[in-house]
């Protein structure tokens, strides 16, 4: 068989956090998987960079080495003319730390996780649409082509396909699977600095934007963040939240801007220190595209829209999402028939929607709450004050509880997650 064409148990559609943790899962479990991706490492990615405790448990599962990378003890948050510090919870799932590592480190180290576990990688492929079963309509592959070899047209065939394509979830919608435009979409731009900032221990969180002097100016929407990073640079960047995925027409250039004028000039974010341009992308939230299988196809990480409407991390459920993908995935490769492999195939779906659906829909309702500047104001004035209610927010926006035991702020979080329907 030509190199171009090639045939798989799996294909793995964009080698980012979630297309690394499947194709690491299914090679562990023994199944060929191929891993297209279609730029070349390290290449960059729009992000924050940071980890929370959730998204360091998911490294440490696929034992990945995190050293050398910024670890933070906890999390600073800044508003209403208040600051609090607070600890990540000591829980017995997650770890009391998280980490800071930027992306384009991050997933090489994934995707090479992925190649030594036995995950065929393929770089500068970009797939342009999928190979359906004449007759049942079923994904049965992808084509693609190659900027490294010249081709224009790859097939590459598999049983099985896994969009893990990002935002754009290219290969979701050319079959119609469209983002809902009820679901939460967050905005985030970022940029690097060196600064003396960077030797800080905790992620720090503005949760009040000015657009003059604080306080005696106009709230701007969204909150903005501090995030060190080894080597003395930080991962500086603001974010806006919508509850639908309408355009919010923010010009979010401006509004760093703004905000950057009413930093402190010791923190060094000047245009002399800062380290590549400031960046924007969109944060598809709460599940906003479905279904996350059907017909041979599973979605996993920013193509299902499983970013969290409470904070933006998406890092960690693009690795959990390809850890429950590979494992129903390895289920269906020993059944026998294809409706026995879609039985298998809709665990999946299932496990994704008990894990997250009651956290998303309270999600959904925070989104509701906190787009508007008035809102944010009066929850940070009145809040950030009263550190037992910040520990238990702190909980809830940073899912850094436990889900079975735990002590009592973790069974409220479990049972209001538990109240509502799910997404």
């Amino acid at each position: 068989m030509d190199k171009g064409d090639m045939q798989a148990d799996v294909i793995v559609v964009g080698a980012g956090p979630a297309g690394s943790s499947t194709a690491h899962y299914l090679a562990v479990a023994g199944l060929s998987v191929l891993l297209l991706e279609k730029s070349a490492f390290p290449r960059d990615k729009i992000c924050g960079d940071g980890l929370t405790p959730r998204a360091v448990a998911e490294l440490v599962r696929m034992g990945v080495d995190t050293g050398g990378w910024a670890r933070n003890t906890g999390l600073r948050a800044i508003g209403g003319g208040h600051t609090i510090e607070l600890p990540w919870p000591e829980t017995a799932s997650l770890p009391n730390f998280g980490l800071a590592c930027p992306r384009r480190e991050l997933d090489a180290t994934l995707a090479a996780k992925a190649q030594g576990s036995g995950a065929v990688l393929r770089e500068n492929v970009t797939v342009t649409g999928p190979l359906l079963h004449e007759r049942s309509g079923r994904v049965v592959g992808v084509e693609a082509k190659s900027r490294e070899t010249g081709r224009d047209r790859l097939v590459f065939k598999a049983p099985v396909v896994v969009d893990a394509g990002g935002v754009s979830a290219r290969l979701a919608t050319s079959l119609g699977r469209n983002k809902a435009i009820n679901r939460p979409m967050g905005v985030a731009y970022r940029t690097y600095f060196h600064s003396p900032r960077s030797a800080d221990t905790v992620m720090e969180s503005h949760l009040e934007l000015w657009d003059g002097k604080p306080g005696e100016s106009d709230l701007m929407p969204g909150y903005g963040w501090i995030f060190p990073l080894a080597g003395g640079i930080v991962n500086v960047g603001l974010g806006s939240l919508s509850s639908t995925a309408k355009a919010t027409g923010l010009d979010y250039r401006a509004m760093f801007k703004a905000w950057m004028a009413n930093v402190p000039p010791e923190w060094g974010f000047t245009e002399e220190n800062q380290v590549g341009k400031l960046r924007g992308a969109a944060l598809p939230m709460a599940f906003n595209r479905k279904p996350h299988y059907a017909n041979g196809l599973l979605l996993v990480g920013d193509a299902g829209g499983m970013v969290s409407p409470f904070n933006g991390e998406g890092i960690a459920y693009a690795l959990q999402a390809g850890r429950l993908a590979a494992d129903a995935i390895a289920q269906a490769h020993s059944r026998p028939t294809i409706i026995a492999k879609d039985r298998a195939l809709a665990a999946y779906p299932a496990a994704m929607r008990e894990e997250l659906g009651g956290y998303y829909s309270l999600g959904r309702a925070f989104a509701r709450l906190i787009e508007r500047p008035q809102i944010m104001h009066l929850c940070v004035a009145y809040g950030l004050p009263r550190p037992t209610l910040m520990r238990l927010v702190m909980r809830l926006l940073s899912d850094c509880y436990d889900r079975r035991g735990g002590d009592w702020m973790d069974r409220l979080v479990s049972a209001l997650a538990k109240a509502v329907p799910k997404a």
